[in-house]
């Protein structure tokens, strides 16, 4: 006998465009975002513009949402629910409250190329690693030419 509350259903599958209400489906898709362009808006009018970095995703029913100094901490509590709305290349992560709505739009990582490729972790130490060491030899010839 199945469970009243459980369901034969499959879970939702949803491909760039659709809503989002369970919490845990919220913060696998705000975890994603680094850098992004928001656009605050209450009712039809826009509050807040900006751009900064998606520092924490989290769910606290304890906690506050929090924009400030290019920098966001995302509480899925503090919306009920999320709308993606992908337009051809780009997709909008809509944070919907009432009335109220935190729309991010991602912006290209620094970790990626124009192209939106990303760079390897590895050759970007590697770079770091190679520049580092040029520098400190050069900082030793010099010493050795100290008139």
């Amino acid at each position: 006998m199945n469970h009243p509350n459980s369901s034969n259903l499959p879970a939702p599958c949803i491909v760039d465009n659709g809503i989002v209400v369970h919490k845990a489906d919220m913060l696998r898709l705000l975890r994603g975002l680094r850098r992004v362009h928001y656009v605050h808006k209450q009712g039809n009018d826009i509050a807040n513009t900006g751009e900064g970095c998606v520092m924490e995703a989290f769910a606290d029913p304890a906690q506050a949402t929090l924009v400030a100094n290019r920098s966001l901490y995302l509480n899925v509590h503090s919306f009920d629910y999320l709308e993606l709305v992908t337009t051809g290349e780009q997709t909008t992560f809509a944070l919907v409250q009432d009335d109220r709505c935190l729309c991010l739009t991602p912006i290209a990582s620094p970790l990626e190329d124009s192209l939106g490729r990303s760079i390897d972790a590895a050759a970007l130490e590697a770079i770091v690693t190679e520049a580092l060491s040029a520098s400190w030899d050069a900082s030793l010839d010099d010493d050795r030419y100290i008139p």
